[in-house]
């Protein structure tokens, strides 16, 4: 059964430890549970353990690391497609699986 890590109990999304297709993965860390991915998901990258509405703190560290720019569903993956920076408006515009900036035009 794949892994995923709950770094801190407030965190409202875990890290997955392996390559997870749509399975339930067990999760160690600050909790343990079994929880079910809902789609392909790549090592290293966030889950959400529970359903954020758009505009919800992602919560990783025990900290706001982001928010959701929309509603994301407990199993789903987290990353720039749908949790934007607090801090930096461009995050949104972020290429999802290379984070390249897609308001810049290179010439």
């Amino acid at each position: 059964m794949p892994r995923g890590y709950q770094i801190h109990p407030e965190d409202n999304v875990v890290v997955l430890l392996q390559d997870t297709a749509p399975e339930v993965v067990d999760v160690v860390g600050a909790a343990l549970f079994p929880f079910a991915v809902t789609q392909s998901i790549p090592m290293g990258h966030k889950v959400a353990i529970v359903d954020l509405a758009e505009g919800a703190h992602i919560v990783k560290f025990g900290v706001t690391i982001g928010i959701a720019s929309a509603p994301i569903k407990a199993g789903e993956w987290v990353h720039l497609h749908n949790c934007r920076s607090q801090l930096d408006e461009r995050s949104s515009t972020l290429d999802v699986h290379t984070g390249a900036t897609g308001d810049t035009v290179y010439e």
